[in-house]
């Protein structure tokens, strides 16, 4: 049986998430950006008429406003925002369970088995695009194929609030007259490439040689050809299939530069702080730290560490990372702008034997307590909201965390 993926995509997600609590914000051009202060400064998403004056997403707002003077700036509500994603998600599993999120605002839908209960594909995604907009204010665009890429280019072909068909008989004469930049996985390099050896369209790319392509651009090339020529086979992975995480990391851009040793401990214990909780939430544990700095002059390094047990602790993954940062950077010297931790080679936590020790040291019974007071932690912070418990090098400190 011929299969039938939609793909749903909701326009200007963050813009037209702010558009429906403020209605007023329609009227005139606006963007929601990250806070200039803050050194988050770009675009991260405007509204249609903002679009018409030229501005763009990941522009800094300097630009933007050299765009459209008028522009006005909204701050981002991501709280809101996950609150709509999951609402729409809702929606779409009234129509299927094969519903998977490809990011905040995007989604696939493997509607074979259920188009007896609804009717077509077409027809789904006209449903849909009907009831998210009565339900949500939010409109979306969905592509309808026959696999997911495919899918995914449909929803890209026609915004906003659309629904494109993509078909084995009509997809040739849609996307292959298309720039390859139109494609998913096609960056600035990639293009380069392409451009390099003769290829400008999807149609240029779905008849090139494929060996040429696996010369050019390695396994990259083999998975474009054959997507340009609707040879995806990968599945709508369900919602309630457990993601397998490779890593787990957050970074930051902090508020101003860090000077001092006193600077650089706060950021690490900040960010090893989020790590730590990602890591007890998923019940895995990392081998590895890695910690990335970058300084004012968007300059950057990366290094890790091989820890001698397999941790979930926010205090162990910041002294590792702390000795990562002392070991191989002055901040004295050189100011940090942004800095990252990431947990690496991850294991499930109840699958790992636990080496304990013979001997009850001071040490051994502190790192125990610390695993207990963190767990506590997240339990309370659970309950009652994120903030509720602060370190005390955070309160009113003037790095932006």
């Amino acid at each position: 049986m011929e299969r039938t993926v939609l793909h749903c995509d909701c326009n200007a997600f963050f813009a037209s998430v702010e558009a429906t609590r403020y209605p007023k914000l329609k009227k005139q051009p606006f963007a929601v950006c990250g806070d200039p202060k803050l050194r988050h400064g770009i675009v991260l998403a405007k509204n249609e008429k903002a679009k018409r004056l030229g501005v763009q997403t990941g522009e800094a707002i300097w630009q933007a406003k050299a765009k459209c003077p008028d522009l006005v700036l909204v701050e981002p509500s991501y709280g809101i925002y996950d609150e709509f994603s999951e609402r729409i998600f809702n929606i779409y599993c009234r129509y299927t369970d094969l519903v998977e999120p490809f990011g905040i605002d995007e989604c696939w839908l493997d509607v074979t088995g259920t188009k007896s209960l609804f009717g077509s594909g077409e027809k789904i995604a006209d449903e849909l695009r009907k009831i998210v907009k009565s339900e949500t204010g939010i409109t979306i665009s969905a592509g309808v194929s026959f696999n997911k890429y495919f899918a995914k280019m449909g929803s890209d072909y026609k915004k906003p609030d659309a629904t494109t068909v993509l078909t084995r008989n009509n997809y040739k004469d849609i996307l292959f007259p298309l720039s390859v930049e139109n494609m998913l996985f096609v960056g600035k390099s990639t293009l380069e490439k392409l451009s390099d050896i003769g290829i400008y369209t999807i149609g240029d790319l779905a008849n090139a040689d494929a060996k040429l392509l696996s010369l050019t651009l390695g396994k990259c090339g083999q998975m474009l050809y054959n997507c340009a020529n609707g040879l995806d086979f990968s599945v709508v992975t369900p919602s309630t299939y457990k993601h397998k995480y490779k890593s787990i990391g957050n970074g930051y851009t902090f508020k101003r530069d860090l000077v001092s040793d006193t600077d650089l401990k706060t950021g690490i214990y900040m960010i090893c702080d989020k790590v730590a909780h990602r890591l007890r939430k998923q019940k895995l544990e990392c081998k590895t730290v890695q910690l990335c700095i970058k300084d004012t002059h968007f300059h950057a390094i990366q290094r890790q560490k091989t820890l001698q047990n397999p941790t979930q602790s926010s205090y162990e993954l910041a002294n590792s990372a702390l000795e990562l940062a002392i070991n191989n950077w002055n901040v004295n010297d050189k100011p940090i702008r942004s800095m990252s931790v990431t947990g690496q080679n991850l294991i499930e936590r109840s699958n790992e034997p636990e080496q304990l020790s013979l001997f009850y040291t001071d040490s051994f019974i502190f790192k125990r307590k610390k695993v207990i007071l963190e767990s506590t932690k997240d339990e309370i912070c659970e309950k009652y909201g994120n903030n509720v418990l602060r370190m005390c090098s955070l309160i009113d400190n003037d790095l932006g965390l």
